[in-house]
């Protein structure tokens, strides 16, 4: 059996319970080199064969993988975040079925996740923005025409842009033909890890900012009004409100 594990944004505690539970009982560890946390790696059982998929190609993976589950042994591929956001992981599962092995996907918290609990922001704020739209810039992977930036800036929505800070001046460049220059936005740096930082600014003055702390890989950049301090109060504890498990009271006082 092999599992694809998403081992968190970065702190070793916020891999879930599931995943290290089987990371610990894991023979076989294929982790992403380049974002994994190698804490996690301590949970690794004595005798536990430990690879490094940075320096591997997929074929390479596969062979690993197929090996170790045809002996018999448990296989961890551990992803940085969540898997199904640009984890590479779907043309992995199709060998699996290709070759029938056995696997299963254990869900993780995304980096994403990790910028707002960093910057202590909700991202769906009501009256401001009820959409989160993940992208990123087109880089040596190409993006569809349809979901360029600007075509996403089209909504005004709350934005989380991956994989795109080396980039930061086309892409404000891109996000002004919709969003307006005092837009709020926030650069996270390695959300989650000892050497986080969080750089906020406006998309005027957000490069200059970044620039300032050399800042050019593994970063969200992040845009939004939800950033600012307007919003209106939810529906959702409004002593007003009725829903399925609270009827509105009128003399409810807090």
């Amino acid at each position: 059996m092999v599992y694809i594990i998403g081992a968190g944004p970065g702190d070793p505690e916020l891999i879930t319970v599931k995943g290290k539970s089987i990371l610990e009982k894991s023979d076989i560890i294929i982790y992403a080199g380049s974002l994994v946390n190698k804490e996690l790696l301590k949970s690794a059982k004595p005798g536990c064969e430990i690879y490094n998929s940075a320096v591997m190609n997929l074929g390479e993976v596969i062979s690993v993988i197929e090996k170790g589950v045809k002996e018999g042994k448990l296989v961890s591929r551990l992803h940085t975040g969540d898997p199904s956001i640009y984890g590479a992981i779907r043309e992995q599962m199709d060998e699996f079925v290709k070759r029938g092995i056995p696997f299963e996907v254990i869900p993780g918290v995304s980096s994403f996740c990790a910028a707002a609990a960093a910057l202590k922001k909700e991202y769906t704020l009501p009256d401001v923005s009820q959409t989160v739209i993940l992208t990123r810039m087109e880089g040596r992977t190409k993006v569809p025409e349809n979901e360029s930036i600007q075509s996403l800036a089209d909504h005004n929505a709350t934005m989380i842009i991956f994989l795109s800070v080396h980039m930061l001046e086309q892409l404000v460049e891109k996000l002004c033909f919709k969003y307006s220059q005092d837009t709020p936005v926030a650069v996270v740096y390695k959300a989650s890890w000892p050497e986080q930082k969080i750089v906020e600014g406006t998309l005027k003055n957000i490069c200059a900012k970044v620039a300032d702390e050399r800042i050019d890989k593994t970063a969200l950049v992040i845009v939004g009004k939800f950033l600012g301090d307007r919003y209106e109060l939810s529906k959702l504890y409004d002593k007003n409100f009725s829903h399925g498990f609270r009827k509105a009271s009128q003399n409810y006082n807090w």
